[in-house]
């Protein structure tokens, strides 16, 4: 074994990883990693089951933000128009059918640098009828103030999506509107809140495999790890400075969701956009790394994914299910 890598102690979770031993994870023999992986998934969680969210763009477009990877920024010609918020209505609508077509979790993400008291009692509305739909409730609204969190988890908000996106030593070179404390301090306000948070990044941007470290450091020493944590697999967008980004080699995203399942035992670990243009085996892959979540649904905010009847096909060849509707990361049996 890697000498840099302490053995891996399914039962305990660590806030102590330095960024050496998460490089060193990642340095391991391919099989050896998964191996160790697939141990700390079985601890905490049937590998025969994962969960299904479906995602919504309840606000797309126009974003003040200069996300390198985002179409919905207001300062790249990507052809996403700008649209209002929409109306609860609409939205309850969307989660109804989302639950009818087997989601457990429900996602609501808004273009925004950050979310503005005036549009708090349209996003309770929803949030709070979606939660009557006996849906998960999750949602991705830029930055929020110690006051806006706390409305949001009086409305019945479960999660709160606020990505770190990459590493703190390369992020810089993929944002300059938002500093990483900006991120930490947003995620503070929503652990304080008492709302679970979902966090995790994107790989294939360009960074080195320090930085995916880098990433997984940061979350794995944060106060709590991430209760959700996906992984994001670019999808180029033409227009934005990434578009034109050399993908990930499969077998270094699947590293990045053993290294991600090892260092947050117990978080949900999704492979989030990307699964569009990943192999069945690729997925399979992930699933045998610690991958426990995806996204159903045809569409993430603005790029495709699988169709709901690819996914049945595929979770029926590999004896999987969908994960019972709120379970909590518990030991398993």
């Amino acid at each position: 074994m890697n000498a840099h890598v302490r053995p891996v102690d399914p039962a305990q979770p660590r806030h102590d990883w330095t960024l050496e031993e998460v490089e060193a994870l990642f340095d391991l023999p391919f099989v050896e990693l998964v191996f160790q992986a697939a141990q700390v998934h079985r601890r905490w969680f049937d590998p025969a089951e994962l969960q299904l969210s479906q995602l919504l763009s309840v606000k797309t477009g126009g974003c003040p933000e200069d996300c390198g990877y985002c179409s919905q920024s207001q300062h790249f010609k990507t052809g996403t128009s700008a649209s209002k918020l929409m109306d609860a209505e609409p939205v309850i609508a969307a989660a109804a059918e989302a639950k009818a077509g087997g989601a457990q979790r429900f996602c609501m993400g808004a273009a925004w640098r950050e979310l503005k008291d005036r549009d708090l009692p349209k996003v309770a509305e929803m949030i709070s009828g979606v939660k009557a739909l006996g849906l998960e409730t999750c949602a991705t609204l830029g930055m929020l103030t110690p006051d806006q969190a706390q409305a949001l988890k009086a409305a019945g908000l479960d999660y709160y999506n606020h990505n770190l996106d990459t590493g703190p030593e390369y992020y810089d070179k993929v944002v300059s509107t938002r500093t990483y404390q900006d991120r930490l301090d947003t995620l503070a306000a929503v652990r304080e809140a008492g709302i679970s948070t979902c966090c995790g990044g994107i790989v294939g941007m360009g960074e080195t495999r320090r930085d995916r470290a880098g990433l997984l450091q940061a979350l794995a020493t944060l106060p709590a790890h991430p209760d959700s944590l996906p992984i994001n697999d670019l999808m180029p967008i033409p227009g934005t400075p990434l578009g034109m980004s050399q993908a990930v080699d499969p077998l270094e995203f699947v590293r990045m969701i053993a290294a991600a399942r090892i260092v947050c035992p117990k978080a949900m670990v999704r492979i989030a956009a990307g699964r569009e243009h990943m192999s069945r085996e690729l997925q399979a892959l992930c699933f045998m790394a610690g991958a426990n979540s995806i996204f159903v649904g045809g569409r993430l905010l603005t790029t495709a994914n699988p169709d709901k009847d690819s996914d049945a096909a595929l979770l029926a060849e590999l004896g999987m299910k969908p994960m019972g509707a709120g379970r909590a990361a518990e030991p398993a049996a």
